[in-house]
């Protein structure tokens, strides 16, 4: 009798159960084999968009991974509900467990948004001189939680990606070309014309600055003691620096060889 009993209740588990069960077993093996195949091709259309557009190649392989693990999570989560296994409860798990990594790594997480942002978008790269609120440099590396700045007298300077990636940025190097404008003061009386003629021929005469635009030379304000004016020119960035120091010094020594003033700022003290 026992082993009837056992044989009896066997069968019933295997028509009450298995039976009713194969179908959804058969249908959730489907769904993730079709699935798996779907995610495979998701993740390698992703990493073909991103070389496309150049994206830094060490992160091309940390968002395809992270995309392909997110996916894979979801696809057994939902073959283990068609199953017929509850996950209410580990999915909440799952959410506290990351709500609280999150409130934990906040700053951070913010930072590893900038870095992708930056990688992606492509607002600077490595070489461009850039400035952001009041801190300027060369751009060295750009890692997924900061960028190294490195000043033009050697200082290295590591700022968090989060500032570069949602505040104002000055990219300086983006264009081929940059103005640079050299401003001199000539003394009240002298002649604007004059000066403005010596300043276009020095300019004609450079060999980094470009015909077109063309130089041009504005009053730039009246000072307190001096007329102030502005020789502008545009250049190629990589001769900005250059330029902007021989210019200055060939204006003021063409100025004094022509006996145009250029006035200084005096103190007269009063001897009792």
């Amino acid at each position: 009798m026992k082993i009837e009993s056992l044989l009896a209740g066997l069968q019933q588990f295997i028509t009450d159960v298995v039976f009713k069960n194969v179908p959804k077993l058969i249908l959730a093996l489907i769904v993730l084999w079709i699935g798996l195949k779907l995610i495979k091709v998701l993740v390698k259309g992703i990493k073909k968009i991103m070389k496309r557009r150049r994206v830094d190649e060490s992160l091309q392989d940390f968002l395809c991974s992270l995309v392909d693990i997110a996916l894979k999570v979801l696809l057994v989560i939902t073959v283990m509900g068609m199953i017929g296994i509850q996950m209410t409860s580990f999915i909440a798990v799952i959410g506290a467990a990351g709500l609280a990594v999150g409130m934990a790594l906040q700053g951070t997480l913010q930072n590893f948004a900038g870095g992708v942002i930056i990688l992606l978008m492509r607002p600077y790269r490595v070489g461009d001189y850039i400035e952001q609120g009041g801190i300027a440099g060369t751009v060295s590396h750009i890692q997924i939680f900061n960028t190294t700045l490195t000043t033009p007298d050697n200082k290295i300077i590591i700022v968090p990606n989060t500032e570069l990636a949602t505040k104002t940025l000055i990219n300086y190097s983006t264009s081929e070309t940059r103005r640079a404008d050299i401003k001199v003061g000539i003394a009240y009386g002298e002649s604007i014309e004059t000066a403005r003629d010596m300043m276009l021929e020095i300019a004609k005469n450079y060999p980094a600055v470009l015909a077109d635009p063309a130089a041009m030379v504005c009053v730039a304000n009246l000072g307190e003691s001096a007329i102030n004016l502005e020789l502008r020119v545009w250049v190629k960035q990589e001769h900005y620096w250059d330029t902007l120091s021989e210019l200055h010094q060939i204006v003021y020594e063409k100025f004094q060889a022509k006996g145009v003033k250029i006035p200084h700022n005096q103190m007269y003290v009063k001897k009792d």
